[in-house]
């Protein structure tokens, strides 16, 4: 019997002809099993719900995936495949494991950077059990060749596999355990159309609204062990941007100034203080929104503006410029973006406390 030659961590090796795929642990993805807790990130991770009635808002979103969860766990299958569209911070990792843990299936979750290589995804799929949910962040970074493997183990949920080199190369099929792949992109557009179309259930989250963000406030205060009155949770759902992930992030250090400062209950004048100390105005604006806004005004009268030309002189880079500050200063009506550039808006000289479309206005800031 020849011997045999062992497959990198989740790779292929080959023994007397035959194919085999090491079931390994990979390097590019980990595994939680259903009742488990995963622990990279413990303070995050115990403030998002386990259930799908314990997630609050995108009524939508829970509506549709509580009707499709139910039907897939009676008929004992796995559920279609998931993609999640939605800026950062919104819920749509929450969601994916939520939608295990409703299924009673394990979870696997990786992201698409990591998977650099064909077998990086043939050492993963080769570690599933049946009707795993197999969670993929950023989807839209998917290099080519992982992605055409990934179409066949959507549909088919088998694996092509090339064995050789040259004339003597041949393909070889391995099936895979029924799975539900979960993929979550904030750039939908950059997704290509052949991969959408595999996907049987399309989900989009919205920003969240301040009733919504309050009440997540006030139940992630109740994990925390933190007080807070309603006017505070308010105060805090306005400066957090429509996003439960910015909302948690300012509960966590209002809570840290409540403890040192107001005696430990979280009341509106703390988050009034904790808000102007950390640079947060009214609207969530931070130092680097304001920057923006008033580099647009005093270096380009008020725009318009390139992007790149924008982002050099506030010293970022122009994808951390339209992915990051401007989806937000858009959203809040104080940023445009025209055919020609950037343009400040008349909100944004009002929120400022500058004089409408002077190029060198007083440069009061109100908070």
């Amino acid at each position: 019997m020849s011997a045999r030659r062992e497959a990198e961590p989740g790779g292929v090796s080959l023994e007397g002809g035959g194919l085999f795929i090491r079931r390994a642990e990979d390097t590019a993805g980990s595994i939680v099993r259903a009742g488990e807790v995963h622990a990279d990130d413990a303070q995050e991770g115990s403030l998002r719900p386990q259930l799908l009635h314990d997630f609050l808002g995108q009524q939508s979103v829970r509506q549709n995936l509580s009707v499709f969860i139910e039907a897939a766990r009676s008929r004992g299958e796995s559920m279609d495949h998931l993609f999640l569209i939605g800026p950062p911070g919104l819920g749509k990792t929450t969601i994916a494991q939520i939608t295990a843990h409703e299924l009673g299936a394990d979870f696997k979750v990786t992201s698409a950077p990591a998977l650099d290589k064909p077998k990086d995804l043939a050492g993963i799929l080769s570690t599933i059990t049946e009707r795993t949910v197999f969670f993929i962040d950023e989807i839209h970074r998917l290099k080519p060749a992982i992605e055409e493997m990934l179409y066949i183990a959507m549909e088919d949920f088998e694996l092509d596999w090339v064995i050789g080199q040259g004339a003597a190369a041949r393909t070889v099929r391995i099936p895979v355990p029924h799975f539900t792949l979960v993929g979550a992109t904030t750039k939908a557009g950059m997704v290509s159309s052949p991969l959408i179309s595999r996907f049987g259930i399309v989900q989009r989250f919205s920003f969240y609204t301040r009733e919504e963000l309050a009440a997540i406030i006030r139940r992630s205060a109740g994990i925390l062990g933190a007080q807070v009155d309603d006017d505070a949770a308010l105060l805090m759902a306005d400066c957090s941007r429509g996003t439960p992930r910015v909302a948690n992030r300012i509960l966590r250090r209002m809570r840290d100034f409540a403890q040192v400062l107001g005696g430990g209950r979280i009341t509106g004048s703390v988050v009034s203080q904790g808000l102007d100390r950390l640079g947060i105005d009214r609207l969530g604006l931070e130092r680097y929104d304001r920057e923006i806004l008033l580099s647009i005004i005093q270096n380009f009268g008020g725009g318009p503006v390139g992007a790149e030309t924008l982002a050099i002189s506030i010293g970022e880079s122009m994808d951390t410029l339209e992915d990051y500050y401007e989806p937000y200063l858009i959203q809040c009506g104080l940023l445009q973006r025209t055919p020609r550039g950037r343009v400040v808006t008349e909100k944004a000289y009002a929120h400022l406390g500058l004089k409408g479309n002077s190029a060198y206005a007083d440069e009061r800031l109100l908070f």
